[in-house]
């Protein structure tokens, strides 16, 4: 049965569907292997386990009966502790929030219940989804499953933990800096950033907020790209004012080999250097490109100054994120800007939390022309290869913000590098789907980055399934084999 863990949603949804498991004994595999692993790695913080039991066994009775639920047809699956469930806590890891019980499933739980899911618990995040690590002061830390020492990515870090650990099948999260893709990263598993917008996210926000944030996009997590397909394809579309004049229509992948894919390659940039065992990842999947009669460039950028590009994302993130602050907190930064040299890198920073309509409009007219100008770039190439990160997963580190560093071989780096790579696809709104490249140097596994078009998404996803297919598959963490 321990093959069973880490076998793909869709197959997992199979052995359901022709009987040879029952969705019961499924989920009872998966509570086993949550009650063995889960008090060491502390990925899965909300149980729903009860719930999620005689859901199992309504599934059964109503497959002997002949009624599917759909595709996912009672397959065990977690969520980010961020998405609304109806009868369970969500906080984001703050502890305002601790006791806010949701009467109300998110849209996209809500899509992806209607293609049959069990979804049994919710997986855990940094305070407020702010960080590249998962750990809060609610649920505690979440551990790597490559090596305990070690973060498992944030925000959804909770997410990729569990599905590379085998502790769910599928699983569902969110990105404004990486929050899916380092995660995805750090834990060895497929993960997609959806175009913004293109998976609605209402019920996933802080309490009482309706409106999408700018950046913000949810997406899922797994541990193949078909099954980000499926998941992805599930919860896009739009919701219920916009459907009254739009419908989704994706453009299907349109390659039926790497030798039909045009790539740019961004392999390295000195805004934030990646270290040598990760520039040899993206160059591996590049040379699988050439050796199959693909087109490879390694020199083509959009028309663009990178430096300003990412100065405008950090602006708008910080703006968006500053946005999330209760109204005393914001007070507070407008006293300490008062009390700030003006000059000073501290009031430039409290200038973009405190970023005023008029900023905000000057740094979206930035991205607005990146937007066009990436328009124009893929009109020449098919998707960019470019890191997700600049290290593989990195120790715990709680220190304040300010006092953490990155060590990209043996160079001390800003923590805030971070998020370059991470902050393209964000920023101008593409997808960007992460393929996991195997574990080798430290013993850590290592995710690439294949950004595409706006509403290119099947095109980044099936170039994922094309990787997979040529064997950049998921691998599970040593210690979570077991008989």
């Amino acid at each position: 049965m321990t093959e069973l863990a880490f076998q793909s949603a869709l197959q997992l949804a199979e052995q359901i569907r022709n009987r040879s498991i029952s969705a019961s004994e499924m989920l009872d595999y998966f509570l086993d292997r949550v009650e063995r692993f889960n008090p060491d790695l502390n990925a899965i913080v909300v149980n729903d386990f009860d719930r999620a039991i005689e859901t199992a066994r309504q599934a059964d009775r109503d497959l002997a009966a002949g009624k599917s639920w759909g595709l996912l047809h009672g397959l065990p699956m977690t969520l980010k502790e961020s998405y609304d469930m109806a009868g369970l806590i969500t906080t984001r890891g703050n502890p305002v929030w601790k006791d806010n019980l949701c009467d109300t499933d998110a849209l996209s739980v809500q899509r992806l219940k209607a293609l049959g899911v069990n979804i049994f618990g919710k997986t855990n995040v940094p305070f407020n989804l702010a960080d590249m690590q998962s750990y809060n002061e609610i649920y505690g830390t979440t551990n790597n499953p490559w090596d305990h020492s070690r973060a498992p990515g944030g925000s959804s870090g909770g997410s990729a933990a569990a599905l590379a650990a085998g502790l769910t099948g599928l699983e569902s999260g969110s990105d404004i800096g990486g929050s899916i893709r380092n995660p995805a990263h750090f834990c060895g598993v497929f993960g997609h950033k959806p175009t913004w917008g293109l998976l609605p996210p209402r019920g996933h926000a802080a309490p009482g907020v309706l409106a999408q944030s700018d950046l913000t996009v949810i997406g899922p997590l797994a541990r193949s790209a078909a099954d980000l397909e499926v998941a992805t394809l599930a919860m896009a579309g739009p919701d219920e004012i916009m459907s009254a004049g739009y419908q989704l229509s994706l453009v299907p992948c349109p390659w039926a080999s790497l030798r039909d894919v045009k790539v740019a390659v961004w392999l390295n940039d000195t805004l934030a250097p990646v270290n040598e065992e990760t520039r040899k990842r993206v160059s591996m999947i590049a040379l699988a490109v050439r050796d199959a009669g693909g087109y490879v460039d390694e020199e083509a950028r959009p028309e663009f100054d990178v430096t300003e590009i990412h100065d405008n994302y950090q602006a708008l993130l910080t703006a968006v994120m500053a946005s999330r602050n209760s109204l005393e907190e914001y007070e507070s930064l407008q006293q300490r800007l008062a009390e700030s040299d003006p000059d000073s890198d501290r009031a430039r920073g409290l200038r973009r939390q405190l970023a005023s309509y008029r900023d905000y409009a000057m740094a979206n007219e930035t991205r607005t022309k990146a937007r066009w100008a990436w328009h124009e770039f893929f009109k020449q190439y098919d998707v960019v290869l470019m890191p997700t990160m600049p290290t593989p997963a990195f120790e715990h580190d709680h220190r304040p913000f300010h006092e953490r560093t990155l060590q990209v071989d043996n160079e001390t780096r800003g923590y805030n590098e971070g998020v370059f790579w991470a902050g393209h696809a964000i920023s101008a709104y593409l997808p960007s789907t992460v393929v996991p490249t195997g574990a080798k140097g430290e013993g850590l596994p290592i995710g690439i980055q294949i950004m595409g078009p706006e509403y290119g998404d099947l095109k980044t996803i099936g170039f994922a399934k094309l990787l997979e297919a040529e064997g950049f598959s998921f691998v599970p963490p040593p210690a979570y084999v077991s008989a």
